[in-house]
């Protein structure tokens, strides 16, 4: 008896997995929720909210039950930054700003943004940034001096600190991050992988501490070519995804992968569809089997790990992140939509 309840149990969870599991995406459904003149390049989910930071100095929030928008403005003095980098941890809500002078704001008192890192000099340009967790966070910028600009955290986001270039691996004249979609760094626990323009990855084990080089096999023969944006769904498989803005239509030598934390990656599905795209994420509860990316050429979606894709949308954006293993939300030009996977 023991053994057929035993059975039984056994029967009834399989059943109820089965029924349970969805079948993979065949389309996209897209609501526009937000629509302004913006180039709107960085989105965060900050719990039923959708925090994003866009040009002419624009940011604000949207509440993801009633839908109502929150828009403001950050200036610094005469100066209408552009905003192409977001983050947050459990208090607060950051955003930097691209070019010269670099601002990094957060949210202070009442309301207001307190400007919490400053830099000038010709050559700044920040790309992306993320949160380890509550205390530590990290930014990254175009290379400077012979290395690439990292700036870190320990703080909760008090105080950043740029490392020396004694502390990096030697840059690559000219290299840096693509500012396209705030998907250049990936972090999983103390793992950091931050994807260049010469289709290199700056890995760090230890929050920042010490990094190493990992080459990839993908094309950056002009300076507007390379890795666009990285996902890792747990700290071994990873996905990068890239081409050539100005000649999108390429398929060739622009999406790898790595099973192994970075230290191996190989080209998938070389020469065949998806072309360029600006941001890659994995799906939510997909075992790292279902990917989605996107950029202003639409959105492709694979179901075996990027061997394969569907092109599921021509519609244009530039960045994309999953509220749920169906549900997303992305941002580009003039507007944020929700995406609802089918």
């Amino acid at each position: 008896m023991r053994n057929l309840l035993l059975a039984l149990l056994i029967s009834i969870v399989l059943s109820c997995s089965d029924i349970e599991k969805r079948p993979p995406f065949s389309s996209v459904e897209i609501e526009t929720l937000y629509e302004d003149s913006l180039s709107i390049r960085a989105i965060e989910l900050m719990g039923n909210s959708l925090a994003f930071a866009a040009n002419r100095g624009t940011f604000g929030t949207i509440d993801l039950s009633s839908g109502k928008v929150r828009a403001n403005v950050q200036k610094f003095d005469t100066i209408v930054p552009e905003y192409r980098a977001v983050a947050h941890n459990a208090t607060d809500f950051f955003m930097l700003s691209v070019a010269n002078p670099a601002l990094l704001y957060k949210t202070g008192e009442d309301g207001a943004m307190d400007l919490v890192y400053f830099e000038e000099d010709a050559q700044v340009f920040y790309d992306a940034m993320t949160f380890w967790n509550n205390r530590e966070g990290i930014a990254v910028g175009d290379t400077m001096n012979g290395c690439l600009s990292i700036i870190i955290t320990r703080d909760g986001g008090h105080h950043w600190t740029k490392l020396s270039c004694d502390e990096l691996p030697k840059g690559i004249e000219g290299e840096g991050a693509f500012a396209a979609s705030n998907t250049n760094i990936k972090t999983v626990g103390d793992h950091t992988w931050i994807a260049t323009t010469s289709s290199r990855i700056y890995f760090s084990p230890d929050k920042g501490k010490t990094w190493q080089i990992q080459k990839t096999p993908m094309l950056y023969e002009e300076p507007t070519q390379g890795i666009y944006s990285i996902d890792f769904y747990d700290k071994n498989l990873g996905f990068a995804i890239g081409g050539d803005y100005t000649k999108p239509e390429n398929t060739m030598a622009n999406k790898a992968i790595t099973t192994d934390g970075g230290n191996t990656w190989k080209l998938v599905a070389d020469g065949q569809e998806p072309r360029y795209k600006s941001c890659v994420q994995f799906v939510p509860g997909s075992n790292g089997k279902e990917i989605v990316a996107l950029g202003f050429t639409g959105i492709s979606y694979s179901k075996d790990g990027g061997a394969t894709w569907k092109a599921l949308s021509d519609e244009p954006f530039y960045t994309i992140r999953f509220q749920n293993d169906s549900i997303a939300y992305a941002a580009g030009k003039n507007r944020i939509a929700r995406l609802a996977f089918r």
